[in-house]
């Protein structure tokens, strides 16, 4: 689907507020409310727009402490990433895991409390994770930018 101006101004509105009204993205997007909706339903339709979701302060919440992973396997075998992924999606701690190129073969991103909880959870469900070779961990000092999309491809 090729967007026009139209369609970037609604994800522009979208992604900053998830929860515009059909009013709101028109006036952003100089339509009736009612186009608006039908191009907000393309945009969906055609998968660019996969959902919405709350954006939760996990600090707020206690969960201060942003740990990076990396993981190296064992083996790069269809048998041993299948393996592993599996298991990662079951880890309560991971909130988001790449496959990556390079040296390392996966990165993971775990949210704590605490460094001491990091470590339990290291235990617990990172060093238990199957076909893992080698682990490496990076706290984050500060968040700098967190985006969902990059500015440029709203235009």
């Amino acid at each position: 689907m090729q967007l026009d101006r139209a369609d970037r101004k609604l994800l522009r509105v979208l992604v900053s507020n998830g929860r515009a009204t059909q009013q709101e993205l028109g006036e952003a997007a100089g339509l009736s409310p009612s186009a608006a909706a039908r191009r907000q339903k393309g945009l969906e339709d055609a998968g660019i727009v996969r959902g919405y979701r709350a954006d939760v302060n996990l600090r707020k919440l206690g969960m201060g402490a942003t740990v990076m992973v990396t993981i190296t396997l064992d083996s790069q075998s269809e048998e041993a990433m299948g393996t592993f992924e599996a298991a990662v999606v079951e880890s309560p701690s991971i909130i988001r895991c790449h496959l990556m190129s390079g040296r390392n073969d996966y990165l993971l991103v775990v949210r704590a409390t605490s460094i001491e909880d990091y470590e339990i959870i290291h235990r617990q469900e990172i060093a238990r994770l199957p076909r893992v070779a080698r682990i490496e961990t990076a706290f984050a000092l500060r968040e700098v930018v967190n985006r969902t999309v990059p500015p440029r491809l709203l235009g």
